[in-house]
């Protein structure tokens, strides 16, 4: 081509040392995934404080249930579930104790609509706090929150796949 000139040895590509960046991006990969299961360990601790640690559960869990883990010194379990909200998928953790009434509830992620929807699912906001204490015969008492009844029903429905979930494990015990 007129005025491009390229020497014996010379290329036109930069070096890539396609091996180095293959090691840098499975380590950052490694650092991501190390990091989202201290950030799950964490919050199945969060929901289910008496648990000394945890064992992962592999059973058959009702449709919903992302994972569960037992409490290894038999205080509860925690489980990971979602429902559809109105701004898509809501995914929250959820602990019961061996008694069979809910600890604790942390939102893991979720889409609903800033200010309307976000109000059931931030973990800022009192709503999940209606839920601390209640047992499958007694959830279903929590008033859905005004200007946000999708979200509230898809945050109770997401309580109820934990129960469920609970009964599947604790009879299989």
């Amino acid at each position: 081509q007129p005025g491009f000139k390229v020497e014996k040895g010379e290329t036109l590509f930069p070096r890539i040392d396609i091996a180095k960046e293959l090691a840098e991006l499975e380590a950052a990969e490694a650092a991501a995934k190390a990091a989202a299961e201290k950030a799950a360990e964490e919050a199945r601790a969060e929901v289910l404080s008496e648990a000394d640690s945890f064992e992962k559960l592999d059973t058959e869990l009702p449709e919903g249930v992302i994972d569960a883990y037992k409490a290894a010194n038999g205080t509860g379990y925690v489980f990971t579930v979602s429902s559809k909200g109105y701004g898509g998928e809501i995914q929250l953790i959820c602990g019961i104790k061996s008694d069979g009434s809910i600890e604790a509830v942390k939102t893991l992620k979720h889409s609903e609509t800033s200010g309307i929807g976000s109000k059931v699912v931030d973990n800022n906001s009192n709503y999940r706090e209606n839920y601390y204490g209640k047992t499958e015969d007694n959830y279903e008492s929590v008033d859905a929150l005004t200007g946000a009844t999708i979200s509230s029903k898809a945050y109770k429905k997401a309580i109820g796949t934990a129960f469920e979930a609970y009964d599947t494990v604790k009879e299989a015990k």
